[in-house]
Parts: structure tokens; sequence; C-alpha cells
């Protein structure tokens, strides 16, 4: 498994992105670093980020108290513990931080290996939005949201 740790600065992040179709563009990178209270770190592999995720609270306010996070893998990397790694970290940091739960609010349900990985974790779909999510191979399908107590 990769190790992950914070990702300090959006330039540190992006000149270590892989030059590769999952590069994000870099009107994303302001949006995918998180302020605190939230985080966002990588995961590295032989001095190459391979993957990232970004987490905190769910909402502002009342909700603050439920954690949510997203997650960007290198698609030549995927089935190889990269987000598994950053999935085991979001929850301990998540435990860490005193949320009393995270939900993930869209999980594509034809993503297969994202829904099995969340539910090994510990996640259940507690609904579907369907037709939310317009897929480029499938069309139109639903998004799951996903929670976890902790």
């Amino acid at each position: 498994m990769p190790p992950c740790g914070p990702a300090t600065e959006p330039g540190t992040c992006s000149t270590a992105w892989p030059r590769s179709a999952w590069h994000p563009t870099p009107g994303a990178r302001p949006w995918w670093m998180e302020r605190p209270p939230g985080r966002t770190v990588v995961a590295v592999e032989g001095g190459t980020v391979v993957g990232s995720a970004k987490m905190g609270p769910n909402r502002p306010g009342r909700g603050a108290h439920i954690g949510t996070a997203s997650f960007l893998v290198d698609p030549a990397c995927q089935g190889k513990g990269v987000g598994r790694a950053l999935g085991e970290y979001v929850i301990d940091w998540s435990r860490a931080e005193g949320f009393h739960g995270i939900t993930f609010n869209a999980v594509v349900e034809t993503n297969g290996p994202a829904v099995h990985l969340w539910k090994s974790l510990g996640f259940e779909v507690i609904g579907t939005v369907p037709e939310a999510f317009d897929h480029p191979e499938h069309g139109l399908v639903g998004l799951h949201v996903m929670y976890h107590r902790l």
C-alpha cells in the first residue's frame, strides 16, 4: 500500500500528478485543495502521486459533525490498494477529528469496484438518486448515497 500524506500546497500536489487523462485541470486545484478544518492528502508510490483524497465536514454549522470525502486514483493504479489506503486514512482521520459518521453523497452505482471497496470498509448504501449521473458509456445511472457510522 502506498503511504498517504498531506498535500501542503496546491503547487506541490499539482506538479507531482502524472501527465495522463486523469490529470486535473488547473482550475480544479483550488476546488480540490481543502482548507481547515478539512484536509487533502496524496498517496505516493515511488515518488509519484498515484491518488488523492480530500475530506472534511459534509455541511457547515449543524451538519458539521458528519464528514465527507472525495477520491481520485490514477487509472493505472486501480486495483492496487491505493483507494483502500486512502479510504482507511479518511476513516481514521475522521474518527480522530471527532466526526460521528462519514457520508459519500455521490458514488456512481455502476462503479462496482468503488461500491465494493466502500462496503468492505463499513459503508452502506442508504439511498440512490435515480438517473443523477450521465455516464459516458452507460447513459443516465444512479448515484448512491453511502454512510459509515463512526
